[in-house]
């Protein structure tokens, strides 16, 4: 059974959870789950056209769906920032000091 409509409609969960962290002031948890609505999406793509992709590199699936797809340079760029999103904003051992969110601000 191919499951990515189930992938999608959580993609697009993580997406509003997002928007709700940056209205509370949560942007290290907002850049994560924007970093995670998209993998889930992106899986959802892959899923869609046959191909289920696995990790956690927006940037590496999309080279992978570039082989099958036209994926404009705009959008590589903005996975790019965000596959930089997936263990900072976790971890304080992300930083030689201080907190995540002492990193991530709205801006």
């Amino acid at each position: 059974m191919n499951r990515w409509k189930d992938w999608y409609e959580q993609g697009k969960r993580d997406y509003t959870r997002a928007l709700l962290d940056i209205q509370y002031g949560y942007y290290e948890w907002a850049c994560f789950t924007l970093q995670q609505s998209s993998e889930k999406v992106i899986k959802a793509l892959g899923l869609v056209r046959g191909i289920t992709l696995w990790g956690h590199s927006l940037t590496e699936m999309l080279k992978r769906l570039r082989q099958d797809l036209e994926i404009p340079e705009e959008v590589l760029d903005s996975v790019r920032l965000l596959d930089m999103y997936y263990i900072p904003p976790r971890y304080p051992n992300g930083f030689a000091a201080g907190k995540p969110a002492d990193y991530f601000t709205e801006r």
